[in-house]
């Protein structure tokens, strides 16, 4: 089992950065993916971002530019610095975790971020 504790959400005005994190514990060991998801109310969830245990990221079109993932593997904490916030980046960003020696994935309990106009 792997648990994970996300941190960082809040209010935001558009143009401004927030930086979300999440630490995972519990049985972490061999090659894992960790990233970022988000839903907006009566949209389904999407990908943010990702990046693997060897450092490929991955970006939605929508973030890509804007947003930088990175990981800190001594800590099991992924990290995701969003900057140029538009109100549309509104949604609860989920923690994601994709353990690939048994192919479970895990979530986050979410964090809200909001872009105020």
């Amino acid at each position: 089992q792997v648990q994970l504790v996300e941190s960082g959400g809040g209010l935001v005005q558009a143009g401004g950065s927030l930086r979300l994190s999440c630490a995972a514990s519990g049985t972490i060991f061999g090659a894992m993916t960790m990233g970022w998801y988000r839903q907006a109310p009566g949209k389904q969830r999407e990908l943010v971002a990702t990046i693997t245990s060897g450092g490929i990221r991955t970006y939605a079109d929508s973030v890509k530019g804007r947003s930088i993932i990175s990981r800190d593997n001594a800590k099991n904490t992924v990290y995701l610095q969003m900057n140029s916030l538009k109100p549309e980046d509104t949604a609860v960003y989920y923690c994601y975790y994709y353990a690939s020696y048994d192919g479970r994935q895990y979530w986050g309990q979410g964090t809200q971020v909001t872009v105020s106009s």
